[in-house]
């Protein structure tokens, strides 16, 4: 049986907040158009695949803005759950596996749909 861990709170916190956060940038920049800066649509059919693209308006200000918010809190919560001082209690042979355990702890503490399995 695989090892567990009695993560802190704080830290399953940031990791939560981690993933919402990449869910809520990877949303965002799904939304925009693929050129920051205003540019002329391509189409490229010489290579091994077709490339094209529509012409880019380019993002707001705002949407640049909202980006990076995104980006730089995204950052901080990656620092303050690799740097934690939880991993020091962890065997370093032991970090990766814990750290993957980690990464997916929501999935494992969710109750399963009413009326299923």
């Amino acid at each position: 049986m695989a090892k567990t861990y009695d993560f802190p709170s704080d830290l399953l916190a940031g990791q939560e907040e981690l993933h919402q956060v990449r869910a809520e940038l990877l949303a965002l920049l799904k939304r925009l158009p693929w050129s920051v800066e205003p540019l002329d649509g391509f189409s490229d059919d010489k290579g091994w695949r077709q490339i094209e693209r529509p012409a880019s308006p380019g993002w707001t200000p705002d949407e640049q803005a909202e980006v990076e918010k995104l980006r730089e809190r995204e950052r901080e919560l990656a620092v303050f759950v690799s740097c934690h001082r939880f991993w020091a209690e962890v065997a370093t042979e032991e970090r990766v596996a814990a750290r993957s355990l980690l990464k997916h702890a929501r999935e494992t503490t969710e109750e399963p749909p009413e009326g299923g399995a």
